[in-house]
């Protein structure tokens, strides 16, 4: 008998589009490497994925179609699980009697064939198609694992006993019904599958939020909320208790806002929630902060800062003592870059220790303290402890207050290298910032050694990534050089990035060293555009400037440019 194998050697052989080395070297790759064979020749360049299918549609005598023609029943999809057609890469086509027509990337996979036929009871009429064109009918036709889900648990209200939940406010709701609620099936099941959505949707926030007569599942991808399938108002109690139960929260108490963490493992990782219960008008308003450290980057040379800024910002990181501050608005990045100049400093012979509220990802290696204000253990009264640890490095989560500045730069002058963050909008308002709090100017000038102002911008999606040439008057707008070739990128939307036109973030960011130039100024007590123009005479690359050779470089989009910056102003005269 002819082996498998054998059978499409002579295929491709025989039809002239590989030779027999062709043939002997994807085997020995297989050999050494496993996998499809198919999928190993196109890898290897020996064949592309249309004329092998093609050659396997002409030598197996099998017929070759294109998807995108066929209109599939939806129940023809429902006699293979969604799991299954993914991993044979298959899809169901039609069905007439007791035969299921099933078209296949790979005809030959017997075992694929086998398992539908037992797994359906019907006979397997295999045909071919291109394996692209497979996988994207699974994921435009097969339904979300969320909305099925839903339907089973509002189709099986009466079965799993959650007919007594009431609408309304969850102050009504009796203490032992929630707890009882919360260890339902039904309820561990629709929680446990939010998280999982969120998660493998690489969100950063997800949001439980009850409205009058429905309840809203929001979460943020890439800086941006989307709003995916949410179950009945009435399961939200329980949905809420049920967080509250795994957070270790008070499942009684409705009235006041509640704050904890809970940590959960998902597919061998380990995945960190920061819980945030908020009452509102019709309901307690949760916020998740997911913390998966296998999607973090806490590597500096991958956040996006340009070479330039780079380099400059890694010659102030290893002066040995000194003050760094990270600006910006809430959820621009500032405590990753912080976290990813402690990583970069991290070593044997330095003691690393971190103040924050709350704690985000667990750092191996570095003492982190979590500042609770309900007993005292502030930002400040938090660093006077610290000091007596002997560190090396500090990193102050936040400079909140006049206190907290106030040793941080004691600190920062007595030997030790300090990095925080402020809310303010560039690099030089931050100086103007320090003086409004009360700092004296020669304090700053002796303490701080740069300034980093950051934004976060969506990364356009690689795989529906389009060009197209600006129009004049934008680019006169922009200042940018007039010039023929000047080229901006943009996101069409695909499937993989979900219609958005972006997948991943990057740093906008601008570092402002404090030379001799900016420190003069800075005694004088200074305008801020002054500083700011200073050090850009200086060198200093603009979050606008930054952000627009980004668009050039095809990285991001102008109009997240344009989003998160504001344009430079020109240059004063009166300085």
């Amino acid at each position: 008998m002819i082996s498998l194998r054998q059978k499409l050697t002579e295929i491709f052989i025989k039809n002239k589009v590989l030779s027999e080395d062709d043939i002997n070297l994807a085997l020995r790759v297989q050999k050494e490497q496993g996998g499809r064979l198919s999928e190993i020749l196109i890898k290897l360049n020996l064949i592309d994925e249309k004329n092998l299918m093609s050659a396997l549609s002409q030598g197996l005598g099998l017929p070759l179609i294109a998807l995108s023609r066929f209109t599939i029943d939806p129940q023809v999809l429902k006699l293979i699980p969604k799991h299954t057609a993914k991993h044979y890469q298959i899809i169901p086509i039609s069905k007439i009697g007791n035969t299921l027509t099933l078209a296949m990337a790979d005809p030959l996979n017997i075992f694929a064939i086998d398992d539908v036929k037992a797994l359906t009871g019907y006979d397997i009429n295999p045909i071919i198609a291109q394996q692209g064109e497979i996988l994207k009918v699974i994921e435009e036709h097969y339904e979300e694992p969320t909305t099925r889900v839903i339907e089973e648990l509002v189709s099986g209200i009466k079965d799993e006993k959650l007919e007594l939940i009431k609408q309304g406010k969850e102050e009504d709701l009796d203490v032992e019904e929630l707890t009882r609620l919360t260890q339902e099936t039904p309820v561990i099941r629709l929680t446990d599958m939010l998280l999982e959505r969120a998660t493998e949707m690489k969100a950063s926030d997800l949001l439980v939020e009850p409205l009058d007569k429905t309840m809203r599942i929001r979460i943020r991808v890439d800086g941006i909320l989307r709003e995916i399938e949410s179950p009945p108002k009435q399961f939200h109690p329980s949905i809420v208790s049920r967080i509250k139960v795994m957070a270790d929260l008070n499942i009684a108490e409705h009235r006041l806002p509640q704050d904890g963490r809970f940590k959960i493992k998902l597919r061998d990782r380990e995945v960190d929630f920061r819980v945030s219960i908020l009452p509102s008008s019709f309901g307690e308003k949760v916020a998740l902060r997911i913390l998966d450290k296998s999607t973090a980057t806490l590597d500096l040379s991958l956040l996006g800062f340009d070479e330039q800024s780079l380099e400059t910002l890694k010659k102030c990181i290893n002066r040995p003592h000194g003050m760094i501050l990270a600006c910006g608005p809430t959820g621009s990045g500032k405590t990753t870059t912080l976290y990813s100049i402690l990583k970069e400093v991290d070593s044997p012979t330095d003691n690393i220790i971190t103040v924050e509220d709350p704690v985000e990802y667990q750092l191996e290696g570095i003492n982190q303290v979590n500042i609770r204000e309900e007993i005292g253990l502030t930002f400040a009264s938090a660093l006077r402890y610290i000091l007596r640890q002997d560190p090396d490095t500090i990193m102050i989560g936040e400079i909140r207050d006049f206190d907290t500045v106030d040793i941080a730069i004691k600190s920062a002058l007595t030997g030790h290298r300090v990095l925080s963050t402020l809310h303010t909008s560039t690099a030089a308002s931050s100086v103007v910032r320090l003086l409004n709090m009360g700092v004296e100017p020669f304090l700053i000038t002796s303490s701080i050694i740069c300034i980093i102002a950051q934004r976060l911008v969506r990364k356009i999606c690689p795989n529906c990534k389009e060009s197209y040439t600006p129009v004049s008057t934008a680019i006169s707008k922009l200042q940018l050089k007039s010039k023929d070739n000047i080229v901006f990128y943009k996101g069409k939307g695909c499937k993989k990035c979900f219609n958005s036109g972006y997948s991943g973030r990057l740093v906008l960011g601008e570092v402002l060293v404090l030379s001799p130039k900016i420190k003069e100024l800075i005694l004088e007590r200074a305008q801020e555009y002054r500083i700011k123009n200073t050090a850009r005479a200086e060198g200093m690359k603009t979050l606008r400037e930054d952000g627009l050779a980004k668009c050039l470089a095809g990285l991001t989009s102008l109009e997240e440019v344009l989003r998160v910056t504001a344009a430079d102003e020109p240059a004063k005269n009166n300085e």
